[in-house]
């Protein structure tokens, strides 16, 4: 017989009740670091007072009243948003995919409005991944996405991660837009190199395409910038925000510039909950914590201290970590091949740390960004602990 919860996820038997910070306690009463975040969602960890007050406040006064109206919330948390990135104007969703798909709509309607209705095509790279719509996973096309869904949307070619001569072999007059993840996520914490981010810029520029980063998972002060394209030097087009944005309220957003946003007038989009009062005022409530001055630079710094203990740590179990890569808060332990990345996970569990796994045999360590070195010498012994526990037999 079918679960009642539709079988799709594979769930480990731990269920949650509590957090604080960066730690999960179970029903059980069990304690957990938890470097996984809710998938890079919390970014100030459980609990945090400052979004918990704002979250209580707002619940007693109003929850939802539709985009039918002015909300004030929604209007500040915009505004903020442009003050602080490449953006001109900001559409507000629920949800990454949703970002996905107003970027997508909107690359489209540019070069309609341009006279152009032909290039609507989409060049993405290989390992990508955007969400699960059917369009996300058309863009995507890695295999475990795609399967049993065909046909899939015929808008999108892939090109390789990483690699400008394929990329622009695969422009023809039907481009409308380049999409990339500054770092990969669940294609295994691959960082784009920040001279390829700089030169899909001038591509763009010069066939006269627009530049989407998808920032949903690697945006919202993950690297130790706002944005981890700030890396680069350069600015989108056009960009995907969701996940740390709300610090665990599903909240998605699409900012665009100006030039690129021309074509969304009114009636051409919109969202029944997305942006609603609840949402935004959390949205709000993460930006004063994350835009307090010395607040990123504290991500960097911890993030650093983090990326030295790991490369330490390397050498010291050479039958389990291949590689260690990532960016910021970020990182991925890619293990040698013996070793499978949900045994590490598993094994990190036992010790009392939670990660998350990803493309290329990843174990993906997305912490809180409210971390201190404290904890990273807790995460460090334990993976130290868990790799003796998984290391193949000499």
């Amino acid at each position: 017989m079918i679960d009642a919860l539709m079988p799709i996820y594979n769930r480990v038997d731990l269920s949650f009740e509590a957090g604080e910070g960066p730690y999960l306690v179970t029903d059980q009463g069990q304690r957990y670091l938890d470097f996984a975040s809710g998938i890079a969602t919390t970014n100030l960890g459980h609990a945090h007072p400052h979004l918990v007050k704002t979250l209580q406040e707002q619940a007693a006064k109003v929850w939802h009243v539709s985009n039918l109206w002015r909300i004030k919330d929604g209007e500040r948390l915009a505004q903020r948003l442009v003050e602080t990135t490449f953006a001109d104007t900001v559409f507000f969703c629920n949800s990454g995919v949703e970002a996905f798909e107003a970027a997508i709509k909107l690359v489209r309607k540019y070069h309609d409005d341009n006279g152009q209705p032909q290039r609507h095509r989409v060049i993405t790279v290989e390992g990508a991944f955007h969400g699960r719509s059917l369009n996300a996973i058309s863009a995507a096309g890695g295999e475990k996405l795609v399967k049993g869904f065909a046909p899939l949307v015929d808008s999108f070619d892939h090109v390789g991660f990483n690699n400008t001569n394929e990329l622009v072999n695969a422009i023809t007059d039907e481009t409308a837009a380049i999409l990339v993840e500054p770092v990969q996520g669940d294609g295994g914490i691959r960082p784009a190199d920040l001279e390829y981010l700089k030169a899909l810029r001038r591509i763009c520029d010069e066939h006269g395409l627009l530049l989407v980063f998808d920032e949903i998972q690697c945006g919202m002060g993950r690297t130790g910038k706002l944005f981890a394209h700030e890396w680069a030097g350069i600015t989108p087009d056009v960009m995907m925000s969701a996940k740390g944005l709300g610090g665990g309220m599903p909240i998605g957003a699409c900012l665009a510039t100006e030039q690129a946003a021309k074509g969304m007038t009114a009636g051409t989009h919109g969202s029944t909950f997305g942006g609603n009062p609840l949402a935004t005022a959390v949205g709000n409530a993460v930006l004063d914590v994350v835009l307090e001055p010395g607040f990123l630079d504290g991500v960097d710094r911890v993030a650093r201290a983090l990326w030295h203990r790991l490369q330490e740590l390397a050498p010291a179990h050479p039958s389990v970590i291949q590689e260690v890569r990532g960016a910021g808060l970020m990182l991925g332990i890619r293990c040698h091949d013996q070793v499978a990345n949900t045994d590490l996970g598993a094994a990190l569990r036992q010790q009392g740390l939670l990660t998350v796994p990803a493309g290329d045999n990843i174990v993906r360590l997305l912490p809180p960004l409210v971390i201190d070195e404290t904890h990273v010498r807790q995460a460090v012994e334990m993976i130290d602990a868990g790799c003796r526990q998984v290391a193949p037999a000499a």
